[in-house]
């Protein structure tokens, strides 16, 4: 059983926690995740890091953290995150307050992400990264007062995480910012420092994975959402975006009413495109039919804009990252552009009537 906790939002109290029993303080800013279950255990799990990743090991070793389980190490920071406003104390507790929980420096960036054997040795402080979720080795760093997440990857997964990020700027959809980063890539904290609060689609629909499911549980929160919704599951079709998930998508919601603003800008996307070797089969698989059964649900027209093999390969031609020649594949930029356009072939082909693909100026 947890402790006695009270859970705030900024300053606020929105939640008592008393012998494990959740109590609610303020309805409309309670994480939809605890306002669904109740289960205060599962949402502090959800917020610590991924305890497969190997540098995720190191760190709890360099911290110096006696009790390693999920719960204990979200609480060594009060389970406090760069992107929201909610965190934990003690029930007794009245002293501490948010400023002082808050992240403003990051010492353990190197160690999180490359296992830096030279920010090992060093005293233990309040760290971002025993909040950051996620299964590769990554890290925040604060670079002129805004937090950027760095991760690690192949070069192959880097390519594709830049280039859907600008295949999805060309498509007018929200999208977190990226950069190449040496060898790294970097995307900017889109929640501007947690100016509005992100929360996982998880914490609405569970482990739901089925398109129109999905859709009408966004539906009954927010149609505008719903909307944007169905634009991003034509964009992972496009893009051969295995690796959508709950915890890979969500929403914004306002920290100090609650209301739910908008859909969150859309990223995590390297395990798409090329990231996993080159496609062999011809684009049909279940990305683009199951695409297909949602918009056929909905009833309603969509109009995207239309790419072309210019606009694919001005996209293509600055990415820094390399992707590996083969035996079948001797031209592998030339090859991702094709792909990409006969995907986005199949995808107008199968929804003729309910998918209008135009090109900019005819929108």
């Amino acid at each position: 059983m947890i402790q006695d906790l009270l859970l705030l939002s900024k300053d606020t109290p929105i939640a008592r926690i008393t012998d494990g029993v959740l109590e609610i303080l303020e309805l409309s800013r309670i994480p939809l995740f605890l306002k669904r279950t109740g289960d205060m255990s599962v949402w502090l799990k959800s917020r610590a890091i991924d305890g497969h990743r190997v540098n995720s090991r190191l760190l709890k070793r360099a911290l110096r953290l006696e009790n390693k389980d999920d719960i204990s190490t979200v609480l060594t920071v009060n389970a406090a995150a760069i992107t929201d406003n909610y965190w934990v104390k003690p029930l007794k507790d009245t002293a501490i307050c948010y400023d002082d929980i808050r992240f403003k420096v990051n010492l353990f960036d190197s160690l999180a992400l490359t296992g830096d054997v030279n920010s090992f040795n060093q005293p233990p402080s309040k760290t971002p990264e025993l909040t950051n979720i996620g299964s590769y080795e990554k890290c925040w760093r604060l670079e002129e007062g805004s937090w950027w997440m760095y991760k690690a990857g192949k070069q192959e997964e880097l390519f594709s995480e830049l280039l859907a990020y600008k295949v999805g700027n060309a498509l007018g959809l929200p999208m977190a910012e990226y950069r190449s980063a040496g060898t790294f890539i970097k995307s900017m904290d889109f929640t501007g420092n947690a100016s509005v609060d992100f929360e996982p689609v998880a914490s609405i629909i569970g482990e739901e994975t089925n398109y129109v499911k999905i859709y009408d549980s966004l539906h009954g929160i927010n149609e505008s959402i719903a909307d944007q919704y169905v634009k991003m599951c034509y964009f992972d079709g496009l893009i051969l975006n295995m690796d959508r998930h709950e915890f890979n998508f969500g929403i914004l919601r306002d920290s100090d009413t609650g209301q739910v603003l908008s859909l969150a800008p859309l990223f995590d996307h390297n395990i798409a495109l090329v990231a996993r070797g080159y496609p062999s089969h011809a684009p049909g698989d279940m990305l683009i039919s199951d695409f297909s059964v949602l918009l056929q649900h909905t009833g309603k027209l969509l109009c995207m804009p239309k790419l072309t093999k210019q606009d694919l390969s001005n996209m293509i031609k600055n990415i820094p990252f390399e992707l590996p020649i083969t035996e079948e594949v001797k031209e592998p930029l030339d090859f991702t552009a094709r792909y990409l356009l006969k995907r986005q072939e199949v995808l107008e082909t199968q929804n003729r009537g309910l998918l209008h693909l135009s090109f900019p100026k005819e929108i």
